[in-house]
């Protein structure tokens, strides 16, 4: 059996996200079994985006099932191409958008390659464990964790989920409780020592308007400290849980 793998993102009109793609298919290159050796590994693990792509997905994913399979002829159902989308929400893109265009590259590309898509990232129960790593390099009294947030119902029990297990408390960018609104409350309980976590994979134009969004706060509340930490970034780590989704 040969498998090929698919990383796929949001997409953003910002350059910074789509490195940061790049350098992550790279690394999880390096995850490929020995026995892939004989086949150059760029071609193997491939990225994509939902949004913001000159292609629709499903067109992005036969593209790369071309390049990935194309040279080789091997039996029916023996071609395995692996999606691992990188979401942090099961959301409606996770839910909805992202199977639907998987259903139409699977339409398009017939029998001779079997397309599975694997868990969303938020969902591996070990990225509790990168966020952890990340709150412990800064001190703080209190620790916001910040996420997009989403329209789909019962979305962000994950985010509360995982806030909860690292004793933060949560805020959402498109959504309340607003980040202010947090931070108020935290004030007015006595809190002067505040950090924020952005449940986000790389900088991008929503960090830096955090960014900017933190130096607006820090005139309203100047008796307060704010730290902001980074998202999550292209890492090893990063690649070795990606690694873990193409198995389950």
């Amino acid at each position: 059996m040969s498998s090929a793998y698919l990383l796929l993102s949001h997409g953003s009109r910002d350059r910074r996200p789509e490195i940061a793609m790049q350098q992550l298919a790279r690394l999880v290159c390096h995850k490929l079994p020995k026995n892939h050796n004989s086949v150059n590994s760029e071609y193997l693990v491939g990225i994509a985006a939902l949004e913001m792509s000159s292609q629709p997905l499903h067109e992005q994913i036969q593209q790369f099932a071309k390049s990935a399979f194309g040279g080789r002829k091997l039996s029916q159902n023996e071609n395995h191409l692996k999606i691992v989308p990188l979401f942090l929400l099961p959301g409606v893109h996770v839910m909805t958008d992202i199977p639907a265009e998987v259903a139409l590259a699977q339409q398009a590309t017939g029998e001779d390659i079997i397309i599975e898509l694997q868990p969303y990232l938020g969902s591996h129960p070990n990225l509790d464990k990168l966020l952890a790593k990340q709150i412990a390099t800064i001190e703080a009294e209190v620790w916001i964790l910040l996420a997009h947030g989403s329209r789909r119902p019962g979305s962000q029990e994950t985010v509360e989920a995982i806030a909860a297990r690292l004793g933060a408390v949560t805020a959402y960018w498109a959504g309340p409780p607003s980040l202010e609104s947090r931070v108020k409350e935290l004030v007015t309980a006595g809190y002067r020592e505040i950090a924020i976590l952005p449940y986000f994979l790389f900088a991008g134009g929503i960090t830096d308007a955090i960014a900017t969004s933190i130096e607006a706060l820090k005139l309203q509340f100047s008796a307060v400290n704010f730290q902001l930490a980074q998202p999550l970034g292209a890492s090893a780590e990063l690649a070795e849980l990606i690694w873990d989704l193409t198995d389950r």
